[in-house]
C-alpha cells in the first residue's frame, strides 16, 4: 500500500463532526435520487444487494434519467406529480427502476404496473421482441400495500396460477417495505437489505454512523450524503420537493375527504329512501288488511241479512 492509499484509508470521515438530526433523510426521493446518481458504487452495491448478485458480476451501471441536482424540476404540464425514479441501464441487459415512494395514495399495484410496463416497451421499429431487455421495478415503501402479508421484500412475477411456472423472467415487480425490516429474512440480512433499508429510514448522524462502523460501502454512502446535504442547491431542492409533497397529500387527503363526504351524503340518501320504501310497503300492507277487513265485514252483513229475511219468512 503506497503512502497516497493509506492516507485515504486512514482518513477521518467528513461527517464525524456530525451530529443530531439530518437536515434530509433519504426517504426524500430528491435526497434519494440524487444519493444512487451521484455515487455510482453506492448504486452498484445496492443492485447487487437487491438482485443477490457478486459485486464482480457487474461490469456497468447507467443512470438513463438524471438530473441537474441543484436546478429546479421542470413542471409536468399534465400532472403535479414528479416521478424521481432512478432508471438505471444495468450491464447494457437489463432495466432496473428504482422509486422511492413515502405516501400511500392506494394505487401502488396498479401505478408500478404501468411503470413497469413503460420501462418493457423498449424495442425500436424492426427488433425483433427477443431483443426486449429484462425489466424490474423496485419500489422503496413506506407503507403497506397487503396489511394481510406483511413481508420486507417480495418480488412478484407472471406465472400459471395452476402450477406456479413462471411466464417470463424478463418482467419482474419488486417491493422493499420499509416499515417491515424486522421481517427481514436470514437471506435477506446476508445480503445486507436491512442495512440499505435502515440507511434510508434513518433520521439522525447517529444512525447513520453506526451504519457506517459495520459496512465500507455504507460508510461511503454516508460520506456522500454528507456531501450533498453540505450543498445549498440540493437542501433547496430536498425542502421543495417536501413542500411540493405536503401540498400534494393536502389535496389527497381533501380529496378524499370530498369523496367520503358524498358517500355518507349517498348512503344517508340510500337509507332516506329505504324508509320511504318500507314506509310505503307498510301502507299498501295496511290498505290491503283494511280492504281484507271490509270485504270480511260485507260478507258477515250479508250473512246477517239472509239470516233475517230466513227469520221473516218463517214469521
Amino acid at each position: 500500500m503506497n503512502d497516497l492509499d493509506s492516507g485515504i484509508q486512514n482518513r477521518k470521515p467528513q461527517y464525524m463532526p456530525a451530529t443530531g438530526k439530518l437536515p434530509y433523510s433519504l426517504m426524500n426521493d430528491y435526497m434519494f435520487k440524487a444519493l444512487l446518481q451521484e455515487n455510482e458504487n453506492v448504486l452498484k452495491h445496492l443492485i447487487c444487494s437487491l438482485l443477490h448478485l457478486q459485486p464482480e458480476e457487474i461490469q456497468s451501471v447507467k443512470v438513463k434519467n438524471p438530473i441537474l441536482l441543484g436546478a429546479a424540476l421542470a413542471e409536468d404540464s399534465n400532472s403535479k406529480v414528479f416521478v424521481l425514479d432512478i432508471n438505471v441501464l444495468l450491464n447494457d441487459h437489463m432495466l432496473i427502476n428504482l422509486e422511492m415512494q413515502v405516501a400511500n395514495y392506494r394505487n401502488w399495484p396498479e401505478r408500478s404496473m404501468t411503470y413497469l410496463c413503460r420501462n418493457f416497451d423498449q424495442l425500436q421499429s424492426g427488433q425483433d421482441y427477443l431483443e426486449v431487455r429484462p425489466t424490474i421495478h423496485i419500489g422503496f415503501l413506506d407503507f403497506t400495500v397487503f396489511p394481510e402479508l406483511p413481508e420486507f421484500y417480495a418480488t412478484y412475477k407472471m406465472m400459471n396460477v395452476k402450477n406456479h411456472h413462471i411466464f417470463t423472467d424478463k418482467l419482474a415487480l419488486s417491493v422493499v417495505n420499509l416499515k417491515y425490516i424486522k421481517f427481514a429474512t436470514r437471506e435477506d440480512r446476508e445480503w445486507q437489505l436491512d442495512s440499505w433499508a435502515s440507511l434510508f429510514k434513518a433520521t439522525t448522524w447517529e444512525e447513520l454512523k453506526m451504519l457506517a462502523e459495520k459496512n465500507p460501502i455504507m460508510n461511503e454512502a454516508v460520506e456522500a450524503i454528507y456531501e450533498l446535504t453540505a450543498d445549498e442547491t440540493v437542501r433547496e431542492q430536498c425542502k421543495a420537493r417536501e413542500k411540493h409533497l405536503k401540498e400534494l397529500n393536502t389535496v389527497m387527503k381533501e380529496r378524499e375527504m370530498a369523496v367520503n363526504a358524498r358517500d355518507v351524503a349517498q348512503r344517508e340518501r340510500d337509507v332516506a329512501q329505504q324508509e320511504r320504501d318500507i314506509a310505503e310497503k307498510q301502507k299498501e300492507d295496511a290498505m290491503v288488511q283494511l280492504e281484507k277487513k271490509d270485504q270480511q265485514i260485507e260478507r258477515l252483513l250479508q250473512e246477517l241479512q239472509l239470516l233475517k229475511e230466513r227469520q221473516d219468512s218463517d214469521l
